[in-house]
């Protein structure tokens, strides 16, 4: 596998350059669990300003109102009461991070970590539940983070097994950004850059065409026609989307 690292100052440039690089880069491999072929590399993209602006790429499935919602769900565990229903997943980010096994903050615990000792290296929260996720064919992509304070900045450093490049990655980074400033500001201190290590970085068959759409705005557009200011008219459609994202919940908790 190719291992690749791309670093921007803000988080589009940072994951524009790891879709141009797994464009240009990956290789086309089988992947038998879903019937299909893909586009694979190792893939590290470090942001040096993650709040940074412009903040927000175009180039992700969705928009205003599906990015709050998965803010949502990794912040606040706005759908933790799905898990186990159905056919539904058998975790969340959330109740991984806020209520491990059932029984350990870990969020709480990098907080006081951090305080005990700003040098710590201890400061990690792990995913992966070994009791569930070797037997389940939805295992969490994200296996752990870990938070540094240096020079009086808060660092965040986070390990995926598999990344979805095109449907997911962007997500994905965006939440766990809004995560490190979460905690960044409980401790008081300033924000650190942010890494985002996939081992597998890949694009699905189904979505070739969509990561060569993605790649051709990139190559051909201006920065500023790919991405949004964040601040602003962008966070105010976000904000102004929970009210819905809200009735959605409810209306889910009602089902039997």
């Amino acid at each position: 596998m190719k291992e690749i690292y791309v670093r921007g100052k803000t988080l589009p440039e940072a994951y524009h350059k790891a879709i141009m690089a797994l464009h240009t880069e990956g290789d086309i491999l089988t992947c038998s669990d879903w019937n299909q072929n893909q586009k694979e590399v190792s893939m590290t993209f470090d942001v040096e300003e993650p709040l940074g602006e412009p903040r927000v790429s175009r180039l992700f499935i969705g928009g205003h109102r599906e990015l709050q919602q998965y803010v949502m769900e990794v912040m606040d565990g706005i759908l933790d009461f799905k898990i186990g229903q159905g056919n539904c997943w058998p975790y969340t980010y959330h109740d991984r991070l806020t209520n491990y096994q059932g029984k350990f903050d870990q969020i709480e615990f990098i907080v006081q970590e951090l305080k005990r000792n700003p040098d710590t290296r201890r400061a990690v929260a792990v995913i992966r539940d070994n009791d569930v996720d070797p037997f389940n064919n939805d295992a969490a992509c994200l296996q752990n983070m870990q938070f540094f304070i240096r020079k009086d900045k808060l660092y965040c450093k986070v390990l995926m097994r598999s990344n979805d490049a095109t449907e997911a990655a962007f997500m994905n980074a965006f939440a766990f950004i809004s995560l490190q400033k979460s905690i960044a500001d409980r401790l008081g201190v300033g924000m650190g850059g942010y890494t985002h290590r996939s081992h597998s970085f890949h694009c699905y068959s189904k979505d070739f065409d969509l990561l060569e759409q993605y790649a051709s705005g990139i190559a051909n557009k201006p920065f500023e026609d790919v991405t949004y200011e964040y601040a602003g008219f962008y966070e105010e459609l976000m904000l102004e989307s929970i009210p819905e994202i809200m009735r959605m919940v409810g209306g889910l908790s009602r089902e039997p």
